[in-house]
Parts: C-alpha cells; structure tokens; sequence
C-alpha cells in the first residue's frame, strides 16, 4: 500500500490529541472519522477545535473558507462501524494497555484488510497490540506531540512485526500533512524525545518533592536559564497529570522498579482531580 490510497483516515478519541490530529489532518486535505464514545466530548471537541481556528483565522495564518473546509472534512462520530472505509486509524485514547488491545480488536474485524492501525502512544510500543489482531504486519507507533496543531515533528516507530511498507506508507503520510517525521527502526518505550523528556520531568519532580524549590520557581529555571519553551510542570498540566500518572503506572507494572512508580505527588494530584488545564486545576490553576 503506497501514501496515494490513505485518503481516509480514522482517528479515535477527541480529546485535546485526537482532536488536533483529526484536524491537522482535514487541514492537509483528508477526509476524517473523528469518533469518541462520549457525544458530549465530540461537541467539547468541535468547540475547542473552533476556538484554535478561529484564533488562526484572526492571526492570518489561515482563511475563513480554508477552516470551513476543513470542518466539512471531518465527520464526528460514536460509531465504530464508520471507519469501514477508512485507510489509516490513528488511536489517541487513554493510556491503558488492556483498553488499547480491546479496542484494536475490535478495530480489526471493522476496518479494510488494507488499513494501517496506529496508535499515538509513546509509552505502549505497538508491539504489545499487535497481536491482538490479525494484521501485525499493519500495526505501529505514530507519535504526535502535544499540541498536535503546533509541534511539527511526529515519530513514526517501526516494531518488529510492522512491515517495511506501513512503516514508509506511515511516514510518507505525516510528510503529506505537513509535519517533519523521524522513523525509529526499533522501539523502545518513550522513544527519543520522551526518553529525554522524562529524565528532566523526573529530577524536576525530585527537587520539588524534597524542599529545593518550588515549581513555579523550578519551571522559571527551565525557560530561563535552559531556554525551554515550557517548564516541565506547566507542561504536565498542559498535557494531563493523569496522563503522566498512566505511563509510569503502566512502566512499573512492565519492570516492577519502584523507581518507575507514580511520584507521589503525581498520585495525589490525579486523586483529586487536579489534572491540570483540563480540570482548571493541576499545579497552577486556570480559569475554565
């Protein structure tokens, strides 16, 4: 299958990933199933996805005929069943592995035979879901980074059971869509940019869990000094606490290192709530 046959592309889960994705990829010229289980987040969806296009179209960076073009081009949805015409489903849904290999399953028995599913995940190597269906030569890692609509890059991973052809059908695609993409060979849990990341989110984390400093003084530090564009705490709440939270859960579960588990102050943020700018909460607090 070459990138001219992806004109379809399915992606599920309309939160603030799945969301972007769908519409970077409508902004490119895709037709898209943009599908949630929940009505309510498709309408949450369509409405944070007007904010971010109507702020583009005040800035100049796109036209009022070229969003509504783009929003004719995605079709949102509960149903399942409309990604039976689809040629590339991207999956942005919570990061719990038994949820995934449920999901592409299902996804499986639905979607044409030619039909690469992907997964946006950089913690669960599609390795883990491959075998859950009957395609594994089909199944890989295609990685945005958070916002999709802003982040250029995106890794696509190779595992060991995708085939040459959905690894370069999936990079040729992120290409299409205008995004600058990296092909890892090999995967490995967090990949390049998040391996790295994690290593700075963890000693950010230690230093404020033992007294050293605060965290607005900690991300200070990281924007000033180390010219990051974020520090590492805003970045937390922007991405989602809960979604840090899964991935380490999900790392200790694989290796058993107490060194993997859930800081405590992570745990204690996503037990009451505070799970950033999604819940108007998180380490700072935002106006919803």
């Amino acid at each position: 299958m070459n990138r001219e046959r992806v004109s379809k592309v399915g992606v599920i889960g309309s939160g603030t990933m799945g969301s972007q994705i769908a519409m970077v990829c409508a902004l490119a010229g895709y037709s898209v199933v943009l599908n949630d289980i929940e009505e309510s987040s498709l309408n949450k969806a369509r409405k944070s996805l007007e904010g971010h296009m109507e702020r583009r179209i005040k800035k100049g960076k796109l036209t009022e005929g070229q969003v509504e073009e783009a929003f004719q081009l995605i079709h949102f949805s509960t149903s399942l069943n409309d990604f039976k015409e689809v040629d590339l489903v991207i999956e942005a849904i919570i990061e719990k592995l038994e949820v995934k290999r449920e999901l592409f399953a299902k996804l499986d028995q639905i979607c044409p035979n030619h039909c690469i599913l992907a997964t946006n995940s950089s913690t669960i190597v599609s390795s883990k879901i491959a075998d859950a269906t009957d395609r594994p030569e089909a199944i890989c890692n295609i990685h945005f980074f958070n916002p999709a609509l802003v982040m250029d890059l995106v890794e696509v991973v190779k595992g060991p059971h995708t085939s040459d052809q959905t690894a370069d059908t999936a990079y040729e695609f992120v290409k299409s869509i205008h995004k600058t993409p990296v092909l890892l060979q090999k995967e490995i849990s967090g990949f390049v940019a998040n391996r790295i990341l994690g290593k700075l989110m963890d000693e950010a984390v230690y230093l404020l869990e033992n007294g050293y400093a605060t965290h607005e003084e900690i991300d200070l530090v990281c924007t000033k000094a180390l010219n990051h564009p974020i520090g590492p705490f805003a970045l937390m709440d922007l991405t989602g606490i809960d979604v840090n939270y899964y991935v380490r859960q999900q790392r200790f579960e694989e290796s058993g290192n107490e060194a993997d588990r859930p800081a405590q102050i992570v745990e204690e943020k996503v037990n009451k709530g505070e799970l950033g700018r999604k819940t108007g909460k998180g380490f700072y607090s935002y106006q919803t």
